[in-house]
C-alpha cells in the first residue's frame, strides 16, 4: 500500500493494486487459514486491516517474517475492553468483508458477531473460518488440520499401503480446504451483495472444503475405479509410473507418465524400454516398479534431471523449499519474489490488466493504527 493517500489513489487508478482494489476487509487476528485467506485477498489488491489483540501472538515467530500478513495493515484493539467492540464496528461500517476464525459463539460474546456487524452494515459479507464448522457435534471442539482431514477420508488417501498415512503439512486442510474455500465464499457473497445490496454469513469449514476437494475420487470410488485404501490406485502412488523414486545421491525424481505417449518417452529415456513389463499388466506392476527404481538408482538427481530436460516424459526433480526458487522455470516466471529481505511466493493467480503484487512487508501489530484511522475515516480508532 502506498504511503500517502495520493499514492494510493494513483495505484488504484492504474490497477497496480490488483483486481480487488477498492475492496475493504477487516480481519480479526487469528492463526492458520484465516490469515492466509486475508493475505490472498490483500495480494489481489484488497485493503486488508488486521485487528490484532494486545500481546496477541501469531505463528510464534518474529512478525517481520510472517508473510501471511504481507500487504496488510494492522491496528491493535482490545476486544475485551469496553470501547473495543465499538472500534471494530466502526471499521465494519466502512468494510465490505470481515473474516474471523474463532470458535462458534466467541465473536458473538465479544460483541462483534454477524448480528452486531450487519446491524451497522447490511451489505457486509461476514466470513467465518473454522475446522468443524458453525454447527454439528464437534463444532465446539478444539482441533487442527490433521484431525479435520482425518475424518474426511482425505488423510487416509495419502501414503504407502504398508505405512501410516503421510501428513501433507497443513496444506490440504488449513489452506486448500480452508483458506481457498473461504476466499471463494466471501468473493461470491460480495458479488451477491453488490448485486442485491444484501450481505450474508459465509460458513467455511475445513471438513467441508477438504471433503469437496476429493469430489473426483468419490466419483471414481462409486464407479469402481478407485479402491478405498491408499497406495494402490492410479494417483496415490500405487501406479509405478506415477510416483517418486530415489536417485544415486539420495535425491528423488517425480514421475507422472500416465498417458501412453508420455510413458513411451519415459521408459525410453530411462533406458528400460526393452525390459519393462507391459504397463497394462496390473499383476506385473510390482516388477515394473522394481525395474524403474533400479534404473533411477544408477544416476544422481542432477544427471536424471538433465536426461529428462526438454522431454514430454513428465519427470521432474523433487526439490526442497530452499531449492525451489532456483528452478529455471520458476525463476523465469518470477514465481518467487524478494521483498522485505524474504524470498517468498509471488501473488497468484495472475491477471493481465490488474496484476497483484507484494506491496508491503508483513504488518507489524498495531503499527498502522493512525494511518488506517485517517484513510478509513475512523478518528476514534487511534487512541493517541
Amino acid at each position: 500500500m502506498a504511503g500517502t493517500a495520493a499514492g494510493t489513489a494513483a495505484e488504484t487508478a492504474t490497477g497496480r493494486n490488483g483486481p480487488l482494489s477498492g475492496v475493504r476487509v477487516v480481519e480479526l487476528a487469528g492463526i492458520g487459514p484465516g490469515p492466509f485467506a486475508a493475505m490472498l485477498l490483500a495480494d489481489l489488491g484488497a485493503d486488508v486491516v488486521r485487528v490484532d489483540r494486545p500481546g496477541g501472538g501469531g505463528l510464534g515467530i518474529d512478525p517481520a517474517y510472517d508473510i501471511t500478513n504481507r500487504n496488510k495493515r494492522s491496528v491493535r484493539i482490545d476486544l475485551k475492553s469496553p470501547e473495543g467492540p465499538g472500534r471494530v464496528l466502526d471499521l465494519v461500517e466502512r468494510a465490505d468483508i470481515l473474516i474471523e476464525g474463532y470458535r462458534p459463539g466467541v465473536a458473538e460474546r465479544l460483541g462483534v458477531g454477524p448480528e452486531e456487524c450487519r446491524a451497522r452494515n447490511s451489505r457486509l459479507v461476514y466470513g467465518r473460518m473454522t475446522g468443524w464448522g458453525q454447527e454439528g457435534p464437534l463444532a465446539q471442539r478444539a482441533g487442527h488440520d490433521i484431525g479435520y482431514i482425518a475424518v474426511t477420508g482425505t488423510l487416509g488417501l495419502i501414503g504407502r499401503p504398508d505405512d501410516a498415512p503421510a501428513i501433507p503439512a497443513n496444506l490440504v486442510g488449513d489452506y486448500a480446504g480452508g483458506s481457498l474455500y473461504l476466499v471463494v465464499g466471501v468473493l461470491a457473497a460480495l458479488q451477491h451483495a453488490r448485486t442485491t445490496g444484501e450481505g450474508q454469513v459465509v460458513d467455511a469449514a475445513i471438513v467441508d472444503g477438504a471433503t469437496h476437494l476429493a469430489s473426483m475420487i468419490h466419483g471414481m470410488l462409486a464407479a469402481g475405479g478407485w479402491q478405498d485404501r491408499r497406495g494402490v490406485n492410479l494417483l496415490d502412488g500405487g501406479c509405478p509410473f506415477y510416483g517418486t523414486y530415489e536417485t544415486a545421491d539420495g535425491g528423488h525424481m517425480a514421475v507422472g507418465a500416465l498417458e501412453q505417449q508420455f510413458y513411451d518417452e519415459f521408459v525410453t529415456l530411462l533406458g528400460v524400454a526393452d525390459r519393462a513389463p507391459a504397463r497394462q499388466d496390473l499383476a506385473a506392476w510390482g516388477e515394473l516398479r522394481d525395474t524403474i527404481a533400479a534404473a533411477f538408482k544408477t544416476r544422481t538427481r542432477a544427471e536424471w534431471t538433465a536426461v529428462f530436460e526438454g522431454s514430454d516424459a513428465c519427470v521432474a526433480p523433487v526439490l526442497s523449499l530452499r531449492e525451489a526458487p532456483g528452478h529455471p522455470h520458476l525463476a523465469a516466471r518470477a514465481t518467487f519474489v524478494e521483498h522485505s529481505g524474504i524470498t517468498q511466493p509471488a501473488p497468484a493467480p495472475r491477471f493481465s490488466a490488474t496484476p497483484g503484487a507484494v506491496r508491503r512487508g508483513p504488518a507489524q501489530p498495531g503499527a498502522d493504527t493512525a494511518e488506517v484511522a485517517r484513510d478509513w475515516g475512523v478518528p476514534g480508532l487511534d487512541p493517541s
